[in-house]
């Protein structure tokens, strides 16, 4: 199947089995595809200058996948696991054995990925793509290991890719036996409201996009809600 590229504004929304949605920044070109049974996110970041390439979640439906690489250029370096939660790694191995790309994942999941990690984050790391440099912001409460890339665009506002750890309208998931919501608020406020401005645009993995500034006023709620 070729993944085919709208010709109108990003939004942020995708659909399943529909196209990729293209973000085009001066130096970085992002390409937001859903996929698997579970609407999942997949983001795919081409460096402009140098044609390298990063994939955020290979969640699902490895030839999707594999023709959203193709549509950003020529190969794959690098793959991000945003966090070990099985619908985000469900095409991470056939992805990784047709492109030879690396793993990267927070260290605290990495022996949780069905492959071998080849680089394991710790909070305050980096992760590149050619010139483009993402900053790894560990999200602790709904997995151990949860991690967050910022790219603070030189010519913009920063961008920011948020896995399984915020949405609009709350932060993920902590319902589950190991997760823990007082740690995921508490990492989410300190680490990003209290870290980005409100044009921050975020990413999550899954469902639509929003900014730091629409999700803002209502943390207080959140943490009274406690979800």
């Amino acid at each position: 199947m070729t993944v085919t590229e709208p010709d109108d504004t990003y939004t942020g929304h995708v659909s399943a089995a529909g196209p990729a949605g293209v973000r085009e920044l001066p130096a970085l070109t992002i390409r937001k595809l859903e996929v698997g049974g579970f609407g999942n996110n997949a983001y795919l970041l081409t460096s402009r200058a140098t044609g390298a390439q990063l994939l955020i979640d290979a969640a699902a439906e490895p030839d999707r996948l594999l023709d959203l690489v193709a549509a950003g250029g020529q190969g794959l370096e690098t793959v991000v696991t945003t966090h070990s939660h099985h619908d985000h790694v469900g095409a991470l191995a056939e992805v990784v054995a047709a492109t030879g790309a690396r793993t990267v994942a927070g260290a605290d999941d990495a022996d949780a990925l069905p492959v071998p990690v080849d680089v394991r984050l710790q909070h305050g790391d980096t992760v590149t793509a050619g010139d483009v440099t993402l900053d790894v912001v560990h999200l602790r409460g709904h997995t151990p290991g949860s991690v967050a890339l910022a790219y603070r665009d030189p010519a913009g506002h920063t961008h920011l890719f948020t896995g399984d750890s915020l949405f609009p309208g709350g932060v993920g998931n902590t319902k589950n036996p190991g997760q823990s919501f007082e740690s995921l608020i508490e990492d989410v406020t300190t680490r990003v409201f209290d870290v980005y401005d409100d044009d921050t645009w975020f990413y999550p993995g899954h469902g639509d996009d929003s900014t730091l500034g629409a999700e803002r006023p209502h943390l207080d709620e959140w943490r009274a809600r406690g979800w």
